[in-house]
């Protein structure tokens, strides 16, 4: 059975004390509470042995927001995937639709970064979808197939069944708008129809997608109630621990 994950994901936010302060709240918050899934939060690399140091793994997992393509060397301010798992670290986002867009990050680049994450006992968030212009002229569903050919299906079965996938709505990142219940079911079922031509319907029935556009505590319920969509990837209502909790709590 697929897991359901809420994984926080807070971006370029907060300080280190900040960071230790928001990670302890969480942390204390599922104490008191009988989580119906996998709960996660990604944070700067600066917070990474910090936060590790204040949490239970048994209870709330550590991811970076990214990692590099290279495994070391003369790559000034990169961070690679066996330093964040050296950190205590069990997960990372790669292919965020802010690191595409920025830093122009590619599908081969891409790749790079899967294989290491996995070969450093890292898994992946990795993340996917469509901006606006795609959404609207109808090739978004084209788009997001081709993200994830181009960038996972050299994997073997075995290794495509260590990640998680999030599908990103770009348009409705830091928005206000959320993809309807219904387009967020229509974009996680033909992801999981992708999968299953490739890897079979197994792998691909196990595979746990997450929504990631502006899911709040107002619409976390909904959007989870949907057959396809496994949990969420949480920008800002990630930075203040009663939000977070009211979409861990919407399962």
């Amino acid at each position: 059975m697929r897991k359901n994950v809420v994984a926080g994901n807070w971006k370029m936010n907060t300080t280190l004390q900040e960071g230790v302060k928001l990670a302890t709240e969480v942390n204390e918050a599922l104490k008191n509470v009988d989580a119906k899934c996998d709960v996660v939060i990604c944070v700067p690399f600066t917070h990474l042995a910090s936060v590790n140091a204040v949490i239970d793994p048994a209870k709330l997992g550590l991811g970076a927001e990214n990692c590099a393509d290279h495994v070391k060397g003369a790559y000034t301010g990169e961070i690679s995937a066996p330093m964040v798992a050296s950190t205590g670290a069990t997960y990372v986002i790669l292919g965020h639709s802010e690191r595409r867009q920025y830093y122009g990050e590619t599908s081969e680049t891409l790749k790079e970064k899967v294989n290491l994450a996995l070969a450093n006992n890292l898994t992946p968030i990795f993340c996917i979808g469509e901006v606006l212009e795609q959404r609207e002229n109808g090739s978004y569903l084209e788009v997001v197939k081709t993200q994830i050919e181009e960038a996972l299906f050299d994997l073997s079965a075995e290794d495509f069944s260590k990640l998680i996938l999030a599908y990103e709505p770009v348009w409705a990142i830091g928005t206000g708008k959320t993809a309807t219940d219904d387009q967020a079911q229509e974009m996680h079922a033909f992801i999981r129809g992708v999968i299953a031509e490739k890897y079979g319907k197994e792998v691909a029935d196990n595979t746990s997608i997450l929504y990631g556009g502006s899911c709040k505590p107002s619409n976390a319920k909904a959007l989870f109630a949907k057959p396809d969509v496994d949990g969420g990837l949480i920008g800002g209502a990630a930075l203040e621990a009663e939000s977070f909790m009211g979409i861990v709590t919407a399962f």
